[in-house]
């Protein structure tokens, strides 16, 4: 394998050469720049402008790389559709360009053609001064600077050619050969005097005097290229290989995606006929094995790699290796030993003063700990920087200190999620929010906004505004999902996914997660698993709602066996919260009521977020009022509604407020329900969660039927007292008549929501409620309409036949 010179450089060279002659037609001038800048320089200019999606933009790079090495093809396809500059008839800069490579005719005219190449650039001003002593003109016409991109490329490609050895300058030759051939049939068209053995002028030259032992000779000098036999080695260089290897690298940590199967099986056919690989393919080999969720492989390659690395450069990247086997610890759930691993690995960073190591272990610790209390609650007492607040202060200031914006930015949006989790100001967390933005636009680091985004999105669900929730995360998946790790994408598309699952359109919710996810991302194992689960946690949201619980405890069993050290503590919490949901509907109140106490200590103990306390507190509330004894429950919703107006967490403050009027509907007050209600109803349709909604609209129907109750009494007891009050009695049973409408109203919109949501057994609920209300009303016909209808959905619903399935 050469070190750096392959044919496709050379063809680099004589592009370059055409473009210095201005044999480039002014047309064709901007495409060959950028297609020789994105194969000489790291950038890639020619996907900035392309339209592809982003994930699959992505890799177009490492595909041209490979192709450019392997064939002559991509030159074909950039020169064949523009004319030559001459004009001529029928003559493209194609044919211009394979004037230049069928002039390298012969070993001898490779080592002219790199004798020619500094006649491209600009001269120094000792080679202007010497020249004007001999009287000779400075050149004219393009010169390339010497420390321009493309003037580096051609100073480098002569030094190297300079420094090779003679047996590498013809296999460098024979290699050229071989890369050009496939062009031989149009250059023949062309060009009809081109003969048999036209690829080298020595062996034209020599047939007249070698006869017939030319073949012979082109045999030896070539081997088996000429017979047809192919070999399978690609002339490619270490700098190619290595190069591709940090693309593909950069590609993985930057964007948290495998690396698709075509370029992986490419990359190892260049990699085949390579004598010594190259340490970075074994770090490669890890980040693979890691994403595709081989522990023991990327075990393996990890100790490969730093074994390698460390044989010339002793300790000083050993923390690193500990870093790396921390972070895969943790991905596969040996929190424990992640944690042992990372505190060594700040140890050893604090030793050696590698601040930006010690402060990404940092960083990274905090989460951990945040995700894992439990098993960093020793540490934290001892710890002398202290736990939340004080820690993300002491990372920002030193991420201040030692310039490091990508670290001081998450900082900030980690103050800003702690704000929210304790219930404290909103401002503060809209002000770290603030702040960290912007730190990313004035750097313009784009990775940044995903997480940035996501933050933004949770702070406006926590305030009920959910359409602004729902707008930003279009905006990400639309702007700056191409250049966003795919973690933060696929949990926006999640997110998106549970919101139009909250208003009923599971179809849409399920579109939206098969749509909206690039395949090749899903290869990786933790994404793969993640977003299986939340397709999981859609569909047992649907069903709870079908009230089709044989299919919803299949799925719960199937979710409860993923381990809670293997998820996220958010997605815990949603499966821990349907599991009750589901106990509750199968009437199993003792094993809710266990599960809610051991939640509810559970998070006490851990200080966990405090939406999830109060969520627990609804639940139990909830559990109350379905065991018929709504009243035990008033201390508890008081208290979820003290804690959601203190935190501004109004979407749950809606909920806590709606079971307050249910408990105040248990006990007779019937006109402070009706005001509690009718106050946060608008509010509640903001979120546009349908089921909460129609519950609060259920509940306004009971207060008004509560309300008609006590009419009818007062209106009795007026009868028993005054004997004939006509006027009174009148005007209270149109009150009465307005209430029972006003009633009904309600219990129709609370219908069309729970439609939306697809709840059968509220739906049902409903309409038996409607029933019972028509036959109050005396209207018998319209009672049997309501009647047939909750019939029909319960026969529906024993059966599973639904209707929106």
């Amino acid at each position: 394998m050469a070190r750096y010179l392959t044919p496709a450089k050379i063809g680099l060279l004589a592009l370059i050469e055409l473009y210095v002659e201005e044999a480039v037609p002014n047309d064709a001038i901007i495409p060959v720049l950028s297609f020789l800048t994105s194969h000489i320089l790291d950038s890639d200019l020619q996907s900035t402008t392309s339209t592809a999606p982003g994930a699959a933009n992505r890799w177009q790079r490492a595909e041209r790389s490979i192709g450019l090495v392997v064939s002559v093809k991509d030159f074909e396809n950039l020169l064949l559709p523009f004319p030559a500059v001459d004009r001529l008839p029928g003559r493209r800069l194609w044919d211009r360009f394979l004037e230049k490579l069928w002039g390298i005719d012969s070993l001898d005219a490779l080592q002219e053609f790199f004798s020619r190449r500094p006649l491209v650039l600009a001269r120094t001003r000792e080679e202007l001064r010497q020249m004007a002593e001999l009287g000779e003109e400075a050149p004219s016409g393009i010169l390339l600077a010497r420390n321009s991109p493309l003037g580096a490329f051609v100073r480098k490609a002569v030094l190297e050619f300079t420094r090779l050895q003679f047996h590498h300058s013809a296999e460098l030759w024979k290699a050229f050969v071989k890369y050009r051939q496939p062009t031989v049939s149009y250059w023949r068209r062309r060009n009809p005097q081109c003969g048999r053995l036209s690829f080298d002028s020595v062996l034209m030259e020599g047939q007249h005097e070698w006869g017939s032992f030319t073949d012979g000779i082109a045999v030896t000098a070539y081997g088996g290229m000429l017979m047809g036999e192919e070999d399978g080695a690609l002339p490619v260089s270490t700098d190619d290989v290595e190069s591709l290897l940090e693309f593909q690298i950069d590609q993985i940590q930057k964007y948290g995606a495998r690396v698709p199967a075509e370029i992986k099986a490419k990359f190892h056919a260049m990699l085949r006929d390579s004598h010594v690989v190259p340490s970075l393919s074994h770090y490669l080999n890890f980040s693979d094995a890691w994403r595709s969720g081989d522990y023991p492989s990327a075990f393996d390659y990890l100790h490969r790699y730093f074994d390698y690395t460390m044989q010339n450069r002793d300790r000083l990247f050993y923390h690193y290796a500990l870093m790396n086997l921390a972070i895969v610890q943790s991905d596969f759930g040996c929190h424990k030993e992640a944690m042992a691993t990372m505190l060594e690995t700040i140890s050893t960073a604090r030793e050696n003063k590698d601040n930006t190591c010690l402060n990404f272990c940092l960083n990274w610790f905090y989460h951990f700990g945040r995700a894992h209390p439990d098993l960093v609650q020793d540490l934290e007492a001892n710890s002398m920087i202290g736990s939340g607040k004080e820690a993300l202060a002491f990372l920002r200031a030193k991420a201040k200190e030692t310039g490091m914006l990508v670290l001081r930015s998450s900082a900030l949006l980690s103050e800003a999620k702690l704000n929210m989790a304790n219930g404290e100001s909103i401002a503060g967390a809209m002000e770290h929010i603030v702040r960290s933005s912007q730190i990313i636009v004035e750097r313009n680091m784009k990775s940044l906004f995903g997480s940035q985004l996501s933050v933004t999105t949770s702070l406006w669900d926590r305030l009920g505004i959910s359409y602004l929730s729902s707008m930003t995360s279009e905006v990400f998946l639309r702007v700056h999902a191409p250049s966003a790790c795919f973690d933060d994408e696929l949990k926006m598309v999640c997110r998106l996914a549970g919101t139009l699952a909250g208003k009923g359109k599971y179809d849409e919710a399920f579109a939206k997660l098969e749509d909206g996810i690039d395949k090749n991302s899903l290869r990786a194992a933790k994404p793969n698993q993640y977003w299986h689960l939340y397709r999981g946690l859609v569909k047992l949201r649907r069903d709870l709602h079908h009230n089709d619980l044989d299919t919803a405890e299949t799925l719960l069993a199937q979710l409860l066996q993923v381990g809670s050290e293997e998820l996220d503590p958010d997605v815990v919490f949603i499966i821990d919260s349907l599991h009750i949901e589901a106990l509750i509907r199968r009437k199993d109140f003792d094993a809710a009521y266990e599960k809610i106490e051991r939640l509810i200590a559970k998070f006490r103990d851990d200080h966990r977020d405090l939406s999830l306390r109060i969520r627990l507190l609804l639940a139990k509330a909830h559990l109350f009022d379905c065991m018929g004894r709504p009243e035990r429950g008033f201390s508890i919703t008081m208290r979820a509604a003290s804690l959601a107006w203190r935190a501004r967490l109004l979407t749950l403050l809606w909920q806590a407020v709606g079971a307050l009027a249910n408990i105040l509907n248990a006990m007779g007050e019937f006109p402070a329900a009706v005001q509690l209600v009718e106050a946060v109803l608008p509010r509640s349709m903001e979120s546009e969660n349908a089921f909460n909604t129609g519950m609060l609209y259920s509940i306004l129907a009971d207060a008004r039927m509560g309300q008609a109750g006590k009419a009818r009494q007062a209106t009795t007891t007026m009868g028993e007292t005054t004997g004939a009050a006509a006027a009174a009695a009148s005007l209270m049973n149109n009150q009465r008549t307005e209430l029972f409408t006003k009633a009904h109203e309600a219990l129709e919109c609370a219908f069309n929501h729970f439609s939306a949501a697809e709840d059968l057994e509220k739906q049902c609920e409903t309409l038996a409620k409607r029933a019972t209300l028509m036959k109050v009303l005396g209207d018998d016909a319209r009672a049997e309409e309501f009647a047939a209808r909750y019939m029909a959905l319960r026969r529906q619903s024993s059966s599973g036949d639904h209707p929106y399935l």
